[in-house]
């Protein structure tokens, strides 16, 4: 999703720019153009011969400003000015960290350095990236300027965490981690800054559950959650509010869920209580998770020496959280399921399909390199209740769950 994608890096004045190094040096590495604008401020927290090196590429600062340089286009040597050049070459351009003084001159239009001026002369969608002490950002004209402008359709937005801030304040203000902005421009050179799903509700479980027999011992499976987070961080930045229920998540960053709902589950009871109490409100919902089939018939409160454990172990059969949804879901609600699987996927997943009233299913042979539990990778026969058909070859799975929801809305809700 990344090679040979052009992405600007306008970096500013704050302590977080040291982590746009981290986000330099991920995109270049993924194969990516990358190029960097330092503000004056930017360069009393990093250099520019940093992201020169990090971006393998000149970074650049207000001393080019008035420097032309030549047109990509033309053959012949004809100079065009730097920050032209640059707010056309640019797919999509990342400003971060976004302090209270360029956010105030984005919201008036101010063109005083190299930046903002490449920043007017772009057209291309721009992911903002606040940075700043809590009651910076807490301030009413903050905020003011912060609604103006992300009301505007190509502004985009990674929404600062909370935590211990560089200052020692406690509170809202922390830059997003790098990691969630490479994943955020990966979506936004994906959908070309596209908020199809603006206004919708997408409800996703995600991740494996765990049903106990003691305090130590259950029956589980070795979902880790990326593919339910990946559809998660999909939907949002495609504009809709996103509410994700999940069991345990394996190697996933919380910080990677800032600006969504989430609810933490355990069990398979506890996560179909956690669906049915927030599927009335939702338009899309996707069911991810890997949810055990059946549970110890008794719970021990008190852990079973080995020589007491069940033997056969009894089992009880666990809610099947599908098709309840399926049998509740209403003519304006969108419901797909997943199905792993080995050997010949296509036929289990329509029976899943009918059987549980779903509206498409995710057919994933989870027998093939890269596509099982834990892998960063998928690929499935995507299925619909119309009888259509749609591979989807292996790729990351934020590609995947893009390819989905694309999938998804050429027979949306409404046209039922």
């Amino acid at each position: 999703m990344l090679t040979n994608r052009r992405i600007l890096l306008g970096i500013g004045g704050g302590i977080a720019a040291y982590k746009v190094c981290t986000v330099a040096s991920t995109l270049a590495q993924a194969g990516a153009e990358v190029r960097a604008i330092l503000t004056e401020k930017a360069q009393a927290f990093v250099t520019p011969l940093t992201f020169a090196t990090l971006c393998r590429h000149r970074a650049y600062t207000d001393a080019d400003f008035w420097h032309a340089i030549p047109d990509r286009s033309e053959a012949s040597l004809r100079y065009r000015p730097l920050h032209i050049e640059l707010g056309e070459w640019a797919e999509v351009l990342l400003l971060a960290p976004l302090t209270a003084n360029t956010l105030a001159k984005l919201t008036y239009g101010l063109a005083d350095n190299l930046l903002m001026n490449t920043v007017l002369a772009s057209r291309c969608p721009i992911l903002l990236a606040p940075a700043m002490n809590t009651d910076m950002w807490e301030q009413a004209i903050v905020q003011q300027n912060w609604q103006h402008l992300t009301a505007d359709p190509r502004y985009h937005w990674a929404e600062p965490g909370s935590g211990r801030l560089a200052c020692d304040r406690v509170g809202a203000g922390r830059m997003a981690e790098p990691a969630t902005l490479v994943v955020h421009l990966q979506s936004l050179l994906y959908t070309q800054g596209q908020r199809d799903l603006q206004g919708k509700q997408v409800l996703i479980n995600a991740g494996g559950t765990q049903e106990y027999l003691d305090p130590v011992r259950y029956l589980g499976n070795p979902s880790t959650g990326k593919m339910g987070v990946a559809l998660a961080q999909a939907a949002q930045h495609r504009g809709a509010q996103v509410t994700l229920v999940h069991g345990p998540l394996l190697g996933i960053d919380p910080a990677m869920l800032v600006g969504m709902k989430t609810v933490a589950t355990t069990t398979a009871e506890e996560m179909q209580q956690a669906m049915l109490s927030n599927f009335p409100r939702a338009d899309f919902i996707f069911l991810a998770a890997a949810v055990a089939d059946c549970k110890p018939a008794t719970y021990h409160p008190q852990k079973l020496a080995k020589q007491d454990l069940p033997n056969p172990l009894p089992l009880t059969p666990v809610p099947d959280i599908a098709a309840t949804l399926g049998q509740q879901k209403r003519p304006h609600q969108y419901l797909v399921g997943f199905a792993a699987q080995t050997g010949d996927v296509v036929a289990p997943a329509l029976g899943k399909l009918r059987q549980k009233k779903l509206d498409a299913i995710a057919a994933n042979p989870i027998d093939q390199p890269g596509t099982g539990f834990g892998s960063d990778t998928n690929q499935a026969v995507l299925l619909d209740r119309h009888g259509r058909q749609q591979i989807i070859e292996p790729c990351s799975k934020l590609e995947f769950a893009h390819r989905l929801l694309d999938f998804v809305q050429q027979h949306p809700p409404d046209s039922h």
